[in-house]
């Protein structure tokens, strides 16, 4: 494939923007490449600048369940965009809104809107802090939960991407109150709490985390997590800016049986467009202000536009069958990977929860952070650009997920694998 157009618009970019890119990750840094810059998309295909073809697996990084420019969704979007597209103010659509997603999500009793995952996720730490009157937080190792400072400490996605352990900027007072600990070990958890439990205002977790590549809870981690806060009287956030209505209309939650206080959204519940949410118990969410003493605001919070793609796309998420299509063929895809794996005799470990999976080049099985970092990065890069070459666009780094949705047929997913035993094979 020529890349041509999508070199000197990356030249041209690196002009005014820096390093080129509005998101790191974006930059193929870790796969050795330039990155590829996109013009259009429909259903499960993207076209870049170049003219050049692609299935995609990234789908946006996960909100594109339904595939790129759906026409239910770009249908609302185009009978909202003559009503106005921001107020400042509230709307109707807004209280539909969060009354589906309340309706989806049992443990939301009430809901904010705002503007991006990481607005949710530091704002869900800031009331917890303000219900608590806490002031630590745990997190894990390889988690990510968006760009805001405290959040950044030992965080997953574009900084172990990049092989940034933290960042500056953060001060130590800043990271201080951050308690950081592996992923999967209740052990470590019930220790922490045991000597410093009275300070904890709250637990932040990827139920599947999505960050370090997928990773799947350990059996009874999530239960253990809801028990040991019960205990010691911590806020339990999931952060489902990626599993939610992703892995189940009802997100991690619902699949795994256990509700959080509080659940961080974003990306998907829009439709495409920028978009996050926070909620949880009515006792929690009522210390926001305007009736509670936490604040929190943003002008674009509840935009009419995200609104109705959301209300849209939740619309079809409800369809009967949607789930269950979902994971045909997310295990669909997870079989063809294994086989292309198992013919090659490349070392491997495959993860899948429902439509979102990650294949790291590691003979370790993967549980955590410290077993996810021992994947082969320069043979992932390898494998990134064989498969890109070939026509299928994936995350350009190991530590992501592979998105699998409703506008993939078989036949994408079928060449998508037969693609990856080509490449393998070669490795």
């Amino acid at each position: 494939m020529q890349h041509s157009e999508s070199s000197r618009l990356f030249a041209e970019a690196k002009q005014v923007i820096p390093g080129g890119v509005n998101s790191p990750v974006r930059a193929f840094k870790s796969v050795g490449l330039d990155p590829v810059f996109y013009d259009h998309a429909k259903g499960a295909r993207v076209w870049d600048a170049d003219g050049n073809e692609y299935i995609d697996f990234v789908a946006s990084w996960g909100p594109m369940i339904l595939g790129h420019a759906p026409d239910a969704v770009l249908d609302a979007v185009r009978g909202q965009l003559e009503r106005g597209t921001s107020f400042g103010a509230p709307t109707a659509i807004e209280v539909e809104m969060a009354e589906a997603v309340c309706a989806c999500m049992p443990s939301i009793e009430e809901v904010r809107m705002v503007s991006s995952g990481t607005e949710a996720t530091m704002s869900a730490i800031r009331l917890a802090r303000g219900y608590t009157g806490r002031d630590k937080f745990i997190k894990f190792d390889g988690n990510y939960h968006g760009h805001s400072d405290a959040l950044l400490v030992a965080a997953g996605s574009g900084l172990v991407t990049l092989g940034i352990p933290s960042t500056p900027g953060v001060t130590k007072g800043t990271a201080a109150d951050t308690v950081v600990l592996p992923y999967n070990d209740l052990v470590a958890v019930a220790a922490t709490l045991a000597e410093i439990g009275e300070q904890v205002a709250a637990i932040i977790v990827e139920p599947v985390a999505g960050n370090m590549g997928v990773v799947p809870p350990a059996e009874g981690y999530l239960a253990g997590l809801r028990t040991l806060c019960d205990e010691y009287g911590v806020v339990l956030i999931f952060d489902e800016v990626i599993t939610g209505f992703r892995v189940a209309l009802g997100g991690a939650q619902e699949r795994y049986g256990v509700r959080p206080d509080l659940t961080t959204l974003g990306k998907i519940i829009g439709g495409g467009f920028p978009v996050g949410a926070f909620g949880g118990k009515r006792e929690i969410m009522e210390y926001l202000a305007p009736v509670g003493p936490v604040y929190q605001a943003g002008t674009l919070s509840g935009n009419p536009i995200a609104m109705v793609a959301g209300l849209a796309l939740v619309g079809a998420l409800k369809q009967p069958g949607v789930y269950d299509e979902l994971e045909r063929k997310g295990a669909r895809l997870e079989a063809g990977l294994r086989a292309a794996v198992e013919a090659a005799g490349v070392p491997a470990f495959l993860t899948r929860v429902g439509s979102m999976a990650c294949m790291f080049f590691t003979d370790a099985t993967v549980s955590d952070w410290k077993t996810a970092s021992t994947a082969d990065t320069a043979r992932y890069a390898a494998y990134f650009g064989g498969m890109l070459e070939r026509g299928f666009t994936l995350a350009p780094s190991q530590f992501e997920a592979t998105f699998v949705g409703l506008a993939h047929t078989d036949e994408d997913i079928d060449a998508m694998t037969d693609a990856a035993a080509e490449v393998l094979g070669r490795m």
